[in-house]
């Protein structure tokens, strides 16, 4: 199976040179976890078509790969509700070292952006990596009238130049990983059907730590006094952008 940020669209082969290029992660899933996609996109599948997908055409028998314990978490706005927002601030409060996290859309509510400064103000390190030009220019507007409630406590955010980067993951302690489609906004943790592999792998992990550490290279850190400095028509714009966040 694959999961990750990547969708069907010319935008992501970068070998193209395509007019709006995206940068993005994808995975390559195997073993016994991937019967919990295949049972995410059935579930999909027979509510958009009627059509039922079952049988060992569908669901074949999979034997166990490699060393990495995974699941599969869904999240939408059913039964499903706040599944992940819940995993995303457990896995917060039981860091110890650090917090990576990348996403192209950061819109976190209260809850999730004080368990990051209470993570930080406790020694964690907690990095997050958004890209400073979006493709949203409403959503990329919200986050810059959010970044205040962000920054401080030892919470870092950085911005990366363009091509715009897709990616969806959050490492913690170098060990534990959650990967897939979601976002860090409401539409994502709220409103849409959402699906997320949460994995424990040191290498995995270590991976993915290297993954951000890269992207940091060409990455600037904000500030608040860059914030501050900001125009004031601008920082009216931001914050009136900021109102429409629960649909964001």
């Amino acid at each position: 199976g694959f999961t990750g940020g990547m969708n069907i669209r010319q935008d992501s082969v970068l070998s193209s040179n395509p007019r709006y290029p995206t940068k993005d992660v994808h995975f390559r899933v195997r073993g016994p976890v991937v019967a919990q996609l295949q049972e995410a996109f059935a579930r999909d599948w027979a509510f958009t078509t009627g059509e039922r997908l079952a049988g060992r055409r569908w669901f074949p028998e999979l034997v166990p790969v490699g060393e990495t314990l995974a699941r599969g978490i869904n999240d939408g706005p059913d039964r499903d509700i706040d599944k992940l927002h819940w995993v995303f601030l457990a896995a917060i409060g039981a860091a110890r070292r650090s917090i990576r996290i990348m996403t192209p859309y950061f819109l976190p509510d209260r809850v999730l952006r004080k368990a990051l400064h209470l993570a930080a103000q406790r020694g964690v390190e907690v990095d997050i990596v958004v890209p400073e030009v979006g493709n949203l220019p409403v959503v990329r507007w919200a986050m810059w009238g959010q970044y205040r409630g962000v920054l401080g406590e030892g919470v870092r955010l950085w911005l990366t130049p363009p091509p715009f980067d897709h990616s969806k993951l959050i490492v913690v302690d170098g060990y534990w990983s959650s990967i897939g489609s979601a976002n860090w906004d409401p539409r994502s943790l709220r409103l849409n059907f959402e699906f997320n592999l949460e994995c424990y792998d040191e290498e995995l992990g270590q991976t993915l730590e290297q993954h951000v550490r890269n992207r940091l290279i060409d990455a600037r850190l904000l500030t608040m006094a860059e914030l501050d400095g900001r125009p004031l028509l601008r920082r009216l714009r931001d914050g009136t952008a900021r109102l429409w966040t629960p649909y964001l």
